[in-house]
């Protein structure tokens, strides 16, 4: 699967992959699976997609964000596997969190925009489980956050 072509055929481009911003490392490899640490709507360092959907955010600034989120879901399997996808037999799940109102009650078309983008690139190798849940905060104060699995071959 060559994600780059697939990237630059939706008009869009792996960012850099983000360090860490605290204690933990941006992804673990144990067996056959990659877990990918938060990733949140910052691109290239870059901040965005700031504030609470619901409120000061739409839904589809809400999708914007999940769908930098993918962008650096996937910079940091593309790193776990130095760039040989062949390595990557799917994506298993995404855990989204969206900061939102008390009322809000689209989680599920926020993250979407990263389910999209995931499924888009992968193809059925990018269809996989997942769970978008509210929250009142999240760190750096951004609009989503958002962790991945994928299963190595």
């Amino acid at each position: 699967m060559n994600i780059q072509t697939k990237l630059q055929n939706l008009g869009l481009e792996l960012p850099k992959v983000a360090a860490p911003a605290a204690n933990y490392v941006p992804y673990v490899i144990s067996g056959k699976s990659i877990f990918v640490s938060g990733q949140i709507p910052f691109l290239n360092g870059e901040k965005m997609h700031m504030g609470r959907v619901g409120d000061d955010l739409s839904v589809e600034q809400g999708v914007n964000a999940a769908k930098a989120c993918a962008l650096n879901i996937l910079a940091q399997v593309n790193d776990a596997v130095g760039g040989d996808w062949s390595k990557v037999a799917r994506c298993i799940k995404l855990g989204g969190f969206v900061c939102c109102t008390p009322d809000f009650t689209d989680h599920p078309l926020v993250i979407n925009g990263a389910s999209n983008l995931i499924a888009d690139v992968m193809g059925a190798a990018g269809k996989h489980a997942r769970f978008a849940v509210g929250a009142p905060a999240l760190p750096l104060g951004v609009a989503v956050e958002i962790d991945a699995i994928f299963e190595l071959t």
